[in-house]
């Protein structure tokens, strides 16, 4: 038939660019004889069959690469692969924060230029993003396919594009491109069960398999399904040493930061709480011994901390004052430990995917594809607590209030209250400052993640051209539910004049006062009465429409026939981010005491409405490959020369529209020897929540510099890597409405080497080197809360203030901490403005190795051996303005050199970019046996959250991990067509090297779990 034999001459010449453009990386598979041998569709070019790809640098990870690399989620997978960057999204972050994207989560980050820089298709054509948004380095909000999303069992192949292609496939293709593609035109049954674990952890998981396939009407049509279900305990922080204490310190024991304060990540956020009665009222005194400071503030603390005002029973008293967190009461401060958190959550995960075909001429198909992904986790993380934008008032009225009324509202004498206070006899309200909600237990996290893919369509050729269209449609939704208290709910209980009053007066543990927990916690009622279940839902959707036609041989011209390929497409992309009626405004607190209104009822969350943004794209594009030398030429030193052109056009309803051309040529010097480079220009449109957000309230741990220097030079600590004054910083982030596409220039150059002097007998060797070099602009960012803090501190120490800062009045408190330092006094930050804008231009340079060996043989099998490397060379941000003038402060020795400023400069090897990452595998194949493996190198990087007092950070060290599994295949009786095998993971045991985050490793980089063992077994029918 003329449509089939025209699909397998395409695959036969696509099959051929994918293994010259993979060499050096895991190669297109070998087909054995008897593997159907399908349509390969090459990531780089809308011409269907051309050569033009030959100068494009394309890494394929085959069925092959996947089993040496032993991933089972999409993460490991996109993890395996050298060129891609650090995992933002990813099972460690958020923890109790909802306005992280938690689940079943995996991002796209290639050559480390940003999450939402990257392309993602399935079966080369668009996927809908994950509706949950978290902020990147740059504080803005930003959006990721789900890589988790992908049935990696199902993959046939991935097919990364490592070169700019806005000019082919349009936004976000300023990295590369990333093809999913999945495995069809299957015939049979096959089941394959595997089950796994870590190593002295509880983390299990065990994954099922399924794929049915028919074919029908005398293989003119196919029908293909594909399922998996997946089933993963969750991995405790109580599991490994690293990860079971916040307190850093003992980690780090002979190196140059033992002792340092700065590595107790315990939170001064505890259950013994920092309280304040009203400033305008004074000190609050037991005949003449002050019980609170003059601005009100005193703290519960265990007796044994000593300095206590007045003696509580059970072990605890009062002092005043805040908690000194950094000082004598630094055994007050939250372990993680106290309730082991979820690292990596319980997983419930469903995959389904079904194709279909069907010829109705020899030159019209009609094909389509239905896909299905669900998951559920569970998980456990730390307990609510207090933040700057949520406050509490207990009425005077609280049971448990040691300054209450000395007779309650019913006529029953206050058993609480202490005696000869200078209180009236109504007693005094208390303000909640600091205090985490640890009688409530660990927070409880469900998260529900769903996406559906619908396409149709219809390909075939007509008048010389390859013409295909199709219709797509694709969802997906999050459901995030948690535990929450209300702080109305909360305040009704506070005010009761009974037992069931809630009690913050009753402090944690005496006996450990970091990790034991409440030892007197409020009666299961006032938990009950106060505590809720809060709930976030995001969508987001693409509809979409393409047509487009190609002809491999539109004209001919002496170097060969000139190919085309245009195009057309229209899409819809919507975005909604639904908050809990208690946090976008609906359901507000009004202070019952103050009278104060707060937008959001949600204790210890900021307010955040709702985000809601749609858009329709319109695109045309156009390519031609232009072969200008051919070898029958005969040119000396010109075996051949191939050029790619092409522009695409888009035009956006929201911001307007966009044009861009690529340029790329690959030069065959002699047989063996091929050049080959490109130029493109690209672009990233700024994403819904960026334009469409009215106003996003984050609290965020920052360190409130301005009283670092105020320790400093009253000797309270020797130098900034001993400051603790970190406070939860409410930053107000403005969308902006009038944001434009950050723009790109991406130039690559490189070279493919195949030694043909080699004897055959030694098998067939390719080497690849490509040098590229990625400049964007009007990056979009903020100048971010924790550099206006800075700003503030250098405003403050040069006598002035940054505006943008907003702080309470200087409370007397904060005015002793001043003293004689020669600052003004500063109050307490309420919350600091920002805004979403386009900043200065960011320039990456990197270069790529790569190497294959291919050999088979008779005697001892067959051997697959690929080498990957990535080399980061250049990564420089150049900094804002307000940015650049705080590092020539700093420089200048204005401000101190500990202050952590982020947003520019050399970011290389700073946070999650090591400058080399390198993977390599190895397969050998004899008879019905075959080994298996894999290496990875990841290398060392600096921790930005761990500077000494001369500004030298702490090095996160690289890494080298190692996997290997053995397999056989059975191939005669009851046994035959069964595949058993054996594997391991990490088979050295190395953990993440040692970061000095409250995990105490990079997530973004590393897997939290060593050796991993696992075992399955396949059975075809």
């Amino acid at each position: 038939m003329q449509f089939t034999k025209s699909r397998r001459r395409a695959a036969l010449l696509a099959t051929t660019a994918a293994f010259a453009m993979s060499a050096g990386h895991a190669a297109a598979q070998a087909a054995r004889a008897d593997t159907v041998v399908d349509e390969i569709v090459v990531v780089g070019t809308q011409i269907e069959g051309s050569k033009v790809t030959a100068a494009l640098p394309v890494t394929v990870v085959n069925m092959e690469a996947i089993a040496a690399a032993g991933s089972v989620s999409g993460d490991e997978l996109y993890r395996s692969i050298p060129q891609m960057g650090d995992v933002q999204f990813n099972s460690t972050n958020g923890a109790v924060s909802s306005n992280f994207a938690r689940g079943d989560v995996g991002s796209v980050n290639l050559r480390n230029l940003g999450v939402g820089n990257t392309l993602v298709l399935l079966n080369g054509r668009r996927v809908v993003a994950h509706p949950g948004s978290q902020a990147d380095d740059q504080l803005v909000p930003v959006l990721t396919y789900n890589t988790n999303a992908i049935p990696v069992s199902g993959l046939q192949r991935l097919e990364v594009l490592r070169d700019g292609a806005a000019a082919i496939y349009g936004t976000d293709a300023v990295a590369g491109v990333v093809n999913n593609v999945l495995r069809n035109d299957f015939d049979g049954v096959t089941l394959d069960l595997q089950y796994g674990g870590a190593e002295d952890t509880n983390l299990h998981e065990f994954e099922a398999n399924a794929f049915l396939g028919k074919n029908f009407a005398d293989g003119r049509g196919n029908v293909s399904l594909f399922l998996n279900y997946t089933d993963r305990s969750a991995l405790s922080s109580s599991d490994q040493t690293y990860t079971s204490s916040s307190d850093k310190r003992p980690l780090f024991e002979g190196t140059r930061f033992a002792g340092s304060n700065t590595l107790d990540r315990r939170s001064t956020l505890s259950g013994w709480a920092d309280l304040q009665t009203p400033a305008s009222f004074g000190t609050v005194r037991q005949g003449t011994l002050a019980l609170t400071s003059a601005g009100g503030l005193f703290h519960i603390q265990p007796t044994a901390n000593g300095g206590c005002q007045v003696v509580l029973t059970g072990g605890i008293c009062i002092d005043d004052g805040s908690r000194a967190t950094a000082a004598a009461d630094r055994n007050t401060r939250y372990d993680s430990g106290t309730f082991p958190s979820s690292i990596i959550p319980k997983l419930q995960r469903y995959n389904a995917f079904t194709t279909a075909r069907y010829e109705l001429t020899d030159d019209i198909e009609v094909y389509g594809e239905l896909g299905y992904y669900l998951a559920k986790t569970e998980s456990e993380q730390d307990p609510v607590f207090t933040i700057g934008s949520t406050k509490v008032t207990i009425p005077a009225s609280n049971y448990w209030n040691p300054f209450g009324p000395t007779v309650f509202a019913n006529g029953q004498v206050n058993p609480n209250r202490l005696a000869n206070l200078n209180v009236p006899a109504a007693g005094l309200p208390v303000t909640l400052v600091n205090y985490r909600f640890v009688d409530m237990g660990p927070t409880r996290v469900d998260v529900e993640t769903s996406q559906i893919r619908v396409l149709a369509g219809a390909r075939g050729e007509k008048f010389g051209f390859k013409w295909d269209s199709a219709l797509l449609y694709s969802e997906a939704e999050v459901t995030d539910t948690q535990d929450g208290i209300s702080s109305t709910l909360l305040q009704q209980q506070l005010a009761l004049s009974t037992p069931d009053a809630y009690n913050p007066f009753n402090g944690g543990n005496p006996a450990n006062p970091a990790a034991g927990g409440d030892a007197t916690p409020s009666s299961q009622a006032a938990l009950d009465a106060i505590r809720i279940k809060t709930v976030r839902r995001g969508k987001s959707s693409l509809a979409l429409w393409d047509f487009k036609v190609s002809k491999v041989d539109l004209f001919s011209l002496p170097g060969g026939d000139v190919g085309v390929a245009a195009g057309v497409e229209f899409r819809r992309e919507t975005q909604l981010d639904d908050r809990d009626p208690r946090v976008d405004g609906t359901i507000g607190f009004t202070d019952m005491v103050t009278g104060q209104f707060q937008t959001a009822d949600l204790f210890g969350v900021s307010p955040t409405p709702d985000t809601k943004g749609s858009r329709k794209v319109a695109a045309a594009y156009l390519e031609f490959a232009v072969p200008l030398v051919s070898p029958e030429m005969s040119i000396p030193f010109v075996r051949n020369l191939e050029m790619q052109i092409a522009g695409r056009y888009e035009d956006y309803s929201d911001f307007g529209s966009v044009a861009k051309p690529k340029v790329a040529m690959a030069w065959d010097v002699f047989d063996g020897l091929r050049l080959r480079g490109s130029w493109a220009q690209g672009f990233r449109a700024p994403n819904l929540e960026q334009v469409n957000a009215s106003l996003v309230t984050r609290g965020n741990t920052r360190t409130d510099y301005v009283f670092c220097e105020a320790d400093l030079r009253a000797g309270r600590i020797a130098s900034f890597a001993n400051c603790s004054r970190n406070v939860v910083a409410t930053a107000q982030r403005a969308g902006n409405p009038d944001l434009q596409p950050e723009e790109s220039e991406t130039w690559t150059a490189g070279v493919v080497f195949q030694p043909r002097f080699i004897p055959e007998q030694f098998g067939s060797f390719t080497f690849t080197a490509d040098l590229w070099n990625v400049k964007q602009t009007g990056i979009v960012g903020l100048f971010g809360e924790g550099n206006g803090l800075i700003l503030d501190y250098l405003n403050r120490v040069q006598g002035t203030t940054n505006p943008k800062v907003i702080r309470a009045a200087p409370t007397a408190d904060d005015i002793a901490v001043f003293a004689g330092t020669g600052l003004t006094p500063a109050g307490q930050v309420i919350y600091v403005q920002d805004q979403y804008v386009n900043l200065l231009p960011q320039d990456v340079r990197g270069l790529d190795l790569g190497m294959m060996w291919r050999l088979r043989t008779d005697r001892f099998g067959s051997f697959d051996v690929n080498f990957n490397a990535a080399h980061l060379i250049r990564y420089y941000r150049a900094p804002s303005p307000d940015i650049a003038a705080l590092l020539e402060a700093r420089e200048a020795g204005q401000i101190n050199a500990g202050t952590v400023i982020t947003g520019g400069g050399n970011l290389l090897r700073q946070g999650s970019r090591p400058e080399w990452k390198w993977s390599g595998s190895l397969t050998w194949r004899y008879e019905q046996f075959t080994v298996g493996a894999f290496t990875q190198y990841v290398g060392d990087v600096e921790d930005t959250g761990l500077a000494d007092s001369a500004g030298q950070r702490w090095i996160v060290d690289s890494q080298i991990t190692a996997n290997l599994y053995g397999e056989i295949a059975f191939e005669e009786g009851i046994k035959a067509n069964t595949r058993l095998r054996l594997g391991v993971r990490n088979i050295t045991n190395e953990e993440p090297p040692l970061a000095s985050n409250a995990n105490g490793f990079l997530g973004a980089l590393y897997q939290p779990y060593s050796r991993y063992w696992y075992v399955s077994v396949r059975k075809s029918f």
